[in-house]
């Protein structure tokens, strides 16, 4: 008995055929990466914040291990610290860029001081000496210990409060603050780096989560 055949016309590809395929799939993929581009530019720039911020991190722990186990913020300027410039009154409370001199010889370069998605600033050269408010993209945690790793150390400075941006100087943000970020840099979401050494990309809420949990009643910015 013969095998039964299937009335179905089974034929491979013809070279013309493949290459039309081939064609077409080149054709869409084309025309989608205009529109991925954005989004793997913003994925990248976020990623390289993160890294930016754990070497922040990781300088400040550098360098309170040579002064007593604080950062400079809780170390007096006759010290080599900063902790008179950031205070009440102070004519340098709005210079926080002063707060990573002391960490020169801590932090790789002060390049890492500008997050790439800001576009209001510019990354510094390698000299500290010209080093400025519009080099930093990142707020200084003025009440960071290494004692309470809950605690809000630095992060992106990007913040709104009742849709108005925050500017240079000190804030003073109590828990009922309603502090957001703007659609700058990460749209709506930033990078925040705790004192524990850990960096976490947050929304919104999760901003004002680690306000709330710090248990500080204000926590004090210098904001660049």
């Amino acid at each position: 008995m013969k095998p039964s055949r299937s009335n179905q016309n089974r034929r491979a590809f013809t070279l013309v055929e493949m290459v039309t395929v081939i064609l077409l799939v080149a054709f869409f993929l084309v025309m989608l990466l205009p529109a991925l581009a954005p989004y793997q530019g913003s994925k990248r720039t976020k990623i390289s914040c993160v890294n930016n911020l754990k070497q922040i991190g990781l300088a400040y722990r550098l360098w309170d291990n040579d002064n007593g186990d604080k950062y400079p913020m809780s170390v007096s300027v006759t010290n080599g610290g900063t902790m008179e410039l950031f205070q009440n009154g102070s004519a340098f409370q709005n210079l926080a860029f002063l707060n990573y001199l002391p960490m020169s010889n801590q932090l790789s370069a002060p390049k890492i001081l500008h997050c790439p998605a800001d576009t209001d600033g510019f990354a510094a050269t390698n000299s500290w000496s010209k080093l400025s408010n519009q080099n930093i993209s990142y707020f200084v945690g003025l009440d960071a210990s290494e004692n309470d790793p809950r605690a809000i150390l630095s992060g992106d400075d990007n913040f709104e409060i009742n849709g108005a941006s925050v500017k240079s100087g000190l804030l003073e943000l109590s828990t009922n603050v309603p502090i957001a970020w703007t659609s700058a840099r990460h749209k709506f979401t930033g990078n925040i780096g705790l004192a524990d050494g850990s960096v976490q990309s947050v929304t919104i809420s999760g901003l004002v989560n680690l306000v709330n949990q710090t248990g500080l009643a204000t926590n004090r910015l210098a904001i660049p």
